[in-house]
C-alpha cells in the first residue's frame, strides 16, 4: 500500500508540474498575466508530494515514505546547512541561532567582497516588522544610526519631462503609533552588520569562498558536496542561493512565472536641498519611479522601464544618464550628482512550486522572486527566515526531527500563500500603472484619491506595509522564535 501510494503521489505531481508549466506557457504566449486562481493552482498541495521523487544521498532514485527516520547529530556539521551569502542567508542564519540551532553557511563570494565597505548605489526598504527583526537579533543597534525613517510617502501619476504635479495620495507616518512604518538602509551597512553578527555569534560559522557544486538530500540528512570533494551534513539544507536557485533546480522543484519585459534600473544620487524624509513614488508608462530618501541630502532612485528603453539608458554616460533619471523625477538635472555604482538587471515574476522538500526549505529569492514596485523583496525574504527559525525551533522543543516534510511544510504553509497573494497583487498594480492609455490612467487616478480621502483606509494600508500581523512569527515583533 505504501508503494501504491508513493506512485499516486508521483503521479499527481507530474501531472501537477505539467499543469503549471503549460498553464505558464500559455500565458506567456498571450501576453497576459495568469489569473490568480491559475497561479495559486500551481502551488497548491498536490506539488508537494514530488519530495518522494529524486536521487537520495545513497544514490538510489523512486519513492520514498515522507517521514524520515529519527536521526543523531553524531555525523552532522552542523544543525542546518544554508547555502548563499547576500543578505537573507546571514540573516537566515541568525535567526536559526537565535533558536537555539548550530547552522553552517556556505558562501561563493569571498568575505572581503562581501565587506566592502564602499558606497555602491543599492539601499532597502526595511519595513518596521524586519526593523524588529534586526533588533532581536542585535543588529539594528549598529546600523540605525545609518538609516533614514520614511516620514512621508508622496504617489504621483505623470510623464517623463512633466514638473512634479501635486500627490495623489499622500502616507504620512506620524499617523502610526509606532513610528516609521519603514527606514531605508544601504546595503552596505546591513551586509557588514549581519557579516559583523554572525561572527560574533558561537552558534553560526560562515565559509568563504566556498562553492558547493552539488546537494543532496535523503531520508536522515542533506549534504553538500564542495568544490574539493569535502561532504558536510546537516538534518536540514536551507536554499538562500538566489533567483535561479541551482539547489532547487537539482531538486527538480518547478519555477511559475512570466517576464515582465522591464528591467530595473538602481542608481544614488546627491540632492541639492535635504529630502525632509520624503519617499516619491512616480507612475510613469514605462514603469514606476521611487526616488528613497537617504541620510545627508542623498537619494536611492530605483525605476522600471520597458527593456529596449533600459538598455538605451544603462549604456548613456553618467551626465546623459543623470539628465535621464532627472527627466522622471520631474526636475533639472542641475543639482543632482550620480553617486556609487549604476545597476541594471532583469523583473520577473518567479515562484517556486513546492518551498520544502524532505530536508530542503527554500527561503527569499529562491522561493520568490517579485516585481520590485513596493520595494518589498528585502522584507519577504526576512519573513521567511523569521518564519522558518519558528517553525524549526519549536519543532526542536518538542523533539520533533525539524527536517522532516511534515514540519517544514509547516512554514511553507505559513509563507507561501501571503506571498503568492502579494506578488500577484504588486503584478497587478505595475500593470495598471506602467501605461498611458487614458481609461487606466482615469481609473488609477481616481482610485487614489479616493484613497487620499479615507484616512482609516489609509492607515490600514500603512499598517500592512509595515509587515506587521497578529499571526506575525515572534521575531518579527521583536521576540525571541
Amino acid at each position: 500500500f505504501i508503494h501504491v501510494d508513493a506512485d499516486r503521489a508521483r503521479a499527481e505531481a507530474e501531472a501537477a508540474a505539467a499543469r503549471a508549466a503549460a498553464g505558464a506557457r500559455r500565458h506567456l504566449l498571450d501576453g497576459v498575466p495568469m489569473s490568480w486562481k491559475d497561479l495559486y493552482d500551481t502551488v497548491g498541495d498536490a506539488p508537494r508530494q514530488a519530495h518522494a521523487i529524486g536521487p537520495s544521498v545513497d544514490g538510489q532514485s523512486g519513492p520514498r515514505a515522507p517521514k524520515s527516520q529519527p536521526m543523531t547529530s553524531d555525523a552532522m556539521d552542523a544543525d542546518v546547512l544554508i547555502v548563499g551569502g547576500g543578505l537573507i542567508g546571514p540573516a537566515t542564519a541568525l535567526a536559526l541561532a537565535a533558536g537555539g540551532l548550530k547552522v553552517l553557511l556556505l558562501d561563493a563570494v569571498p568575505a572581503e567582497v562581501r565587506a566592502d565597505p564602499e558606497f555602491d548605489g543599492r539601499a532597502y526598504n526595511v519595513a518596521l516588522a524586519s526593523r524588529r527583526f534586526f533588533e532581536a537579533l542585535g543588529v539594528w543597534e549598529a546600523v540605525e544610526a545609518r538609516a533614514q525613517p520614511v516620514a512621508r510617502v508622496h504617489i504621483e501619476d505623470g510623464r517623463p519631462g512633466e514638473r512634479i504635479a501635486p500627490a495623489l495620495l499622500t502616507f504620512d507616518h506620524a499617523e502610526l503609533d509606532d513610528g516609521p512604518a519603514s527606514q531605508i538602509l544601504e546595503d552596505r551597512f546591513l551586509r557588514n552588520a549581519l557579516l559583523e553578527a554572525m561572527a560574533a555569534n558561537g552558534r553560526v560559522e560562515a565559509r568563504a569562498p566556498v562553492r558547493a557544486t552539488q546537494t543532496r538530500v535523503g531520508p536522515r540528512c542533506a549534504e553538500a558536496v564542495l568544490e574539493d570533494g569535502a561532504v558536510l551534513r546537516a538534518p536540514l539544507l536551507v536554499a538562500c542561493d538566489g533567483a535561479r536557485s541551482p539547489i532547487a533546480t537539482r531538486a527538480g522543484i518547478r519555477r511559475t512565472g512570466w517576464d515582465y519585459g522591464q528591467d530595473g534600473l538602481v542608481c544614488a544620487v546627491q540632492l541639492d536641498a535635504d529630502h525632509g524624509g520624503e519617499a516619491r513614488q512616480r507612475f510613469l508608462p514605462g514603469g514606476p519611479f521611487a526616488t528613497l530618501p537617504l541620510p545627508g541630502a542623498r537619494a536611492s532612485l530605483v525605476w522600471s522601464e520597458r527593456r529596449a528603453m533600459a538598455e538605451r539608458i544603462a549604456a548613456l554616460p553618467d551626465e546623459a544618464y543623470l539628465a535621464e533619471a532627472a527627466r522622471r523625477m520631474g526636475r533639472a538635472p542641475e543639482g543632482l550628482r550620480l553617486i556609487g555604482r549604476r545597476w541594471r538587471y532583469p523583473l520577473r515574476l518567479s515562484l517556486a512550486s513546492d518551498w520544502a522538500r524532505e530536508r530542503l526549505v527554500l527561503v527569499g529569492d529562491a522561493a520568490h522572486s517579485v516585481h520590485p514596485i513596493a520595494g518589498q523583496g528585502l522584507n519577504l525574504g526576512v519573513r521567511d527566515a523569521a518564519a522558518l527559525a519558528e517553525v524549526v525551533a519549536e519543532a526542536r522543543r518538542r523533539g520533533e526531527d525539524f527536517g522532516s516534510l511534515p514540519v517544514l511544510e509547516r512554514y511553507q504553509r505559513w509563507r507561501r500563500f501571503e506571498t503568492t497573494a502579494l506578488a500577484l497583487g504588486m503584478d497587478a498594480m505595475n500593470r495598471l500603472f506602467s501605461t498611458d492609455a487614458g481609461p487606466a490612467r482615469a481609473l488609477r487616478d481616481a482610485g487614489l484619491a479616493l484613497v487620499d480621502r479615507l484616512p482609516g483606509v489609509r492607515r490600514a494600508l500603512m499598517r500592512q506595509a509595515t509587515g506587521q500581523a497578529e499571526a506575525a512569527p515572534r521575531l518579527l515583533r521583536g521576540e525571541a522564535p
